[in-house]
């Protein structure tokens, strides 16, 4: 199998902007000292985690579903074995049926209620529920590629291409991306919310 060759920018452009959320939440999470007790943080993200999976599951029914997952009818391990390396995701947003895209903004836009709801149940002023988004949002999207990566063995590398989200055109980047951007969150809610309590 060919490596895939590094990409550093994200399409459209604006996209390489969301590097910036969790560097510039860092300082205003500080200068606000946000205060959520770390057992509200673990319970949140055992939900992230687990929607994250739920993500991951989904995905992989609508591969299946077109025809886009070898394997699918026998076991995990037959699927592994006739999968790997033939996704190249970014052109399998033309191979969906416009019902299954049209299912599929829909389901990213309950996505985002969920994580939000989540957000705001959990938070105490408006910082607080942000980075409890943030906290969320990375958690799950984390999870969904260690969900993939788990069950079916994709993505088989970082440099991978994705389509990130459909809303309101195409994310396409590499794997690497928004890992990068969850982590950068994760570690910015984890230290502000721990330098609060210092």
């Amino acid at each position: 199998m060919i490596a895939d060759e590094f990409i550093l920018l994200a399409q459209p452009w604006w996209v390489n902007l969301l590097v910036l959320i969790p560097v510039l939440s860092y300082p205003v999470f500080r200068k606000s000292g946000i205060r959520i007790a770390w057992s509200q943080l673990i319970l949140v993200g055992i939900f992230a985690l687990a929607f994250g999976f739920v993500e991951a599951a989904v995905v992989i029914y609508i591969r299946a579903s077109i025809g886009l997952l070898p394997g699918f009818q026998g076991t995990l391990t037959d699927v592994r074995q006739l999968s790997t390396g033939i996704y190249r995701q970014p052109f399998m947003v033309i191979q969906i049926p416009p019902a299954l895209t049209s299912i599929e903004v829909m389901r990213e836009a309950a996505t985002i209620v969920m994580l939000s709801a989540v957000a705001l149940l959990a938070g105490k002023t408006r910082i607080e529920r942000w980075a409890v988004f943030l906290w969320c949002f990375a958690l799950w999207d984390s999870m969904y590629y260690a969900g993939l990566w788990i069950t079916v063995r994709w993505p088989y590398s970082l440099l991978v291409s994705d389509v990130l989200f459909l809303i309101p055109v195409p994310w396409v980047s590499q794997v690497w991306f928004p890992l990068l951007v969850s982590a950068s969150a994760i570690v910015a809610v984890a230290s502000a919310n721990a330098q609060s309590r210092t």
